[in-house]
């Protein structure tokens, strides 16, 4: 893998916090290009859900790593580390900045401390995975849990018992013979290879909330269930890693008539809520990131420092702070 150095902004924090309206107006003044750091983003054909910048909004600032595979297709955060090294690679080489922005924490991390990410080539025994999600059904979730608690509680203490995806994809690594790097593992201290500057986004319980319940809203206006109709009559199994992102998970069930929509509208907003706790909780670990207040009173206050301090930090640098737009 070609080592990266240089320049990386990194801009971080939960979900709906308002990541991307702030990063598209620091790549369009400090000559950026943006780097999706979230893991749902990749697929193509779910939109709304995930909530991607609009083609209005791409067309603002180059984006990357956005629409990279079909829903079907398996995505991997190894094969998402390889790619997005690339991408800020070639960033660089154009004499552009790469800001890296999202939620997902081991994507960012799988970036910012690429050197201590070391993923082995994937191979998916097909039939074994398909003997793993079998015993899943007939046993239960738990029992699945349970069986990788009994083998590596550490590590099953990290994954919730429900969230199968993760519980198979970590006894597969375990049979592997892999450990160090399972989802969620250890914090250390860890050094950055590259020049990075790395910008966290933080606001009040409440007022996030009020957000989440907000965008949910917005999305189920915006047609979210006639998005999850369409990836069904594509032919995506409900299996798929697709799938178990937040709104489509819960809205698979109301496209099927299993459940009225208003119960799987409320489970969404309970369920992006406890993802956004998570994800709080991930970030505050790296103390690398400058933590900025958004909340509606603090935000003014906070974007003319994050400006400041973006902007000097690129002088320092002989980057490029060429004020595009105001």
């Amino acid at each position: 893998m070609t080592a990266p150095r240089g320049v990386l902004i990194a801009v971080v924090g939960p979900t709906a916090v308002g990541k991307t309206a702030l990063s598209l107006t620091l790549a369009e003044r400090f000559c950026g290009e943006i780097v999706s750091a979230d893991s749902m983003q990749v697929y193509r054909g779910m939109d709304i859900g995930t909530a991607k910048a609009s083609p209005e909004e791409r067309a603002r600032v180059p984006h990357h790593l956005i629409d990279v595979v079909d829903p079907v297709e398996p995505y991997s955060v190894a094969r998402y580390q390889a790619e997005a090294l690339r991408v800020i690679a070639d960033i660089q080489a154009r004499g552009k900045v790469p800001f890296l922005v999202g939620g997902t924490g081991l994507y960012v991390n799988a970036v910012v401390y690429y050197p201590h990410y070391r993923f082995p080539a994937a191979f998916v025994d097909p039939i074994g995975r398909r003997a793993l999600l079998t015993e899943a059904r007939k046993s239960g979730r738990e029992a699945l849990w349970q069986a990788l608690h009994a083998r590596a509680p550490d590590v099953a203490a990290r994954i919730p018992p429900g969230d199968v995806r993760r519980v198979v994809r970590a006894i597969e690594k375990l049979d592997g013979g892999v450990r160090e790097s399972l989802p969620n593992a250890p914090a250390e201290r860890r050094e950055s290879p590259f020049d990075l500057l790395m910008i966290g986004l933080s606001m009040r319980r409440d007022a996030l909330y009020r957000r989440i319940e907000e965008r949910v809203d917005a999305q189920i206006e915006a047609g979210l269930a006639d998005e999850v109709r369409r990836l069904v009559e594509r032919g995506v199994p409900p299996e798929a890693t697709a799938f178990q992102a937040l709104g489509y998970k819960e809205l698979l069930p109301v496209v099927r008539g299993e459940v009225p929509l208003q119960t799987a509208v409320e489970a969404l907003k309970k369920r992006t809520r406890q993802y956004a706790k998570r994800q709080f909780t991930w970030f505050r670990r790296l103390p690398e990131i400058e933590w900025y207040a958004w909340d509606d009173e603090a935000r003014p206050r906070s974007r003319e420092k994050i400006f400041a301090r973006v902007e000097g930090y690129l002088a320092q640098r002989g980057e490029c702070i060429q004020r595009e737009k105001e």
